[in-house]
């Protein structure tokens, strides 16, 4: 079994909202064959709290505009560093750059087919550790 032409549709769009609000390290896997409760989850992050926050809100906006979508459950909103959006069909985790690499999600769901995202959302690969290292100079430069 596969993600459906709906699940494919939403991750899509999911993926350029969240490209569009400059997320970090988008990446969606098929894992219909291993989970019966959804067919795909979408996986993103940002550097800050407020990011997560505009990136979730973007996605939630884009998917209710577009293609009528509206999430059955929203998870984490508060603290705003692990936001989990619903669908029934997809699962979208938007995290906080430190959550990403502590929960490591793509480790769980390795083995799963990763999904085909646009160009724009593809092109977010490695820019969380780009943006670690640039963190990590300028501050290095305020020690100094």
């Amino acid at each position: 079994m596969t993600a459906t032409d709906r699940s494919t549709e939403l991750i899509n769009a999911a993926a350029q909202a969240a490209a569009d609000k400059l997320a970090h390290d988008i990446i969606a896997y098929d894992v219909s064959d291993v989970l019966s409760i959804t067919d795909a989850f979408l996986l993103a992050s940002a550097p800050n709290d407020r990011q997560v926050k505009s990136i979730v809100d973007e996605i939630e906006e884009r998917l209710s505009k577009e293609l009528g979508a509206k999430p059955v459950r929203r998870e984490g909103d508060r603290e705003a560093r692990w936001v989990l959006l619903d669908y029934v069909d997809i699962v979208v985790h938007v995290q906080h750059s430190e959550e990403r690499v502590f929960y490591a999600l793509e480790r769980l769901w390795k083995d799963c087919p990763e999904m085909e995202l646009p160009e724009d959302a593809k092109a977010t690969r490695g820019k969380a550790a780009a943006h670690a290292e640039e963190t990590a100079a300028e501050q290095d430069g305020e020690l100094r």
